[in-house]
């Protein structure tokens, strides 16, 4: 069987465990690595590896892993779909996915490649478990609940701010889909807590939230990649009152990413040119294996 050949594109915490679960991967090899500094102070994990400043370096590649910012997703896509290549990603601004979506498609069919984007765990598989919630009680509402946890997303978000040395933004429950973000930054000497503070308040991941912004000594000591979600829907199947659904998980983030984008990259190869977000993508797609075999044990 010949294997899916896919790049990493950037190398960030997200990167390191989207090489991991492309090792893992039976049906996947590793084309490569693309980091902007290219193969200079490569990490000693990646010896062994093809690392390259630009995609067209790397000869054959199915589907690239976009591990890059959530910003600056689109620009990447659209470079790389007009190369005849896939890509997923794991953008994860949810009132800008619709719009990227548009933008994707057409850049996608232009270039004859599948591009399946917000392929994290929200947006992502936490998307796919909304839709069955609602599909099985078609009226009724779902609480999304993250975390306590680290959301690299908000934290590469605080990070790009002028005057942030160093950031770290972690995700709390508060009840009913409503999350309060607890941000801690180091400062740049020069610059004002007050100014960075408010600008951090006024970007798009926070100005919808509960924010506080705290000025800490060291990021590092407050790390932590761990994460979570409950997502609750209490609905009416038919005419039946009170069906109540309570979907759990605990996880470490980058890694749980990194495995739903390796499962995104998959179910490129079994779809037409375009653009898909995960709920448009049949679920069987993202796994490896038999189909029937696979039907036998799931269903």
């Amino acid at each position: 069987m010949k294997k899916i050949r896919a790049a990493i594109v950037g190398y960030g915490n997200i990167g390191k465990y989207t090489l991991q679960a492309l090792i893992a991967a039976p049906d996947f090899e590793v084309a490569g690595i693309v980091r902007r500094s290219g193969n200079e102070n490569c990490p000693a994990e990646l010896q062994g590896y093809t690392v390259v400043k630009d995609i067209r370096e790397l000869g054959e590649v199915d589907v690239a892993i976009l591990s890059t910012p959530t910003r600056s997703v689109e620009k990447y896509a659209k470079d790389i779909l007009a190369l005849g290549i896939n890509t997923v990603d794991s953008f994860d601004i949810h009132s800008q996915i619709v719009s990227l979506r548009r933008s994707l498609n057409e850049s996608a069919k232009a270039g004859n490649a599948v591009s399946i984007i917000s392929a994290g765990w929200d947006p992502g598989s936490d998307s796919v478990v909304r839709t069955l919630l609602q599909a099985i009680a078609p009226k009724g509402i779902t609480y999304t609940n993250f975390g306590p946890g680290m959301s690299m997303g908000h934290t590469v978000a605080v990070k790009a701010i002028e005057g942030v040395k160093a950031a770290l933004s972690m995700t709390i429950p508060v009840g009913t889909g409503i999350h309060r973000r607890m941000v801690y930054v180091e400062i740049e000497d020069g610059y004002n807590f007050n100014q960075v503070a408010e600008a951090i308040k006024a970007d798009p991941y926070f100005v919808n939230d509960e924010t506080h912004v705290i000025n800490v000594p060291c990021v590092d000591q407050l790390l932590d990649m761990g994460h979570g979600v409950n997502l609750t829907r209490k609905g009416v199947s038919g005419t039946t009152q009170n069906q109540l659904f309570e979907f759990n998980m605990h996880i470490n983030n980058p890694a749980l990413t990194g495995q739903v984008l390796v499962c995104a990259a998959r179910a490129t190869m079994r779809q037409q040119p375009g653009c898909y977000t995960m709920v448009e993508v049949p679920v069987l797609d993202l796994l490896h294996g038999d189909r029937e075999e696979l039907i036998s044990h799931l269903v």
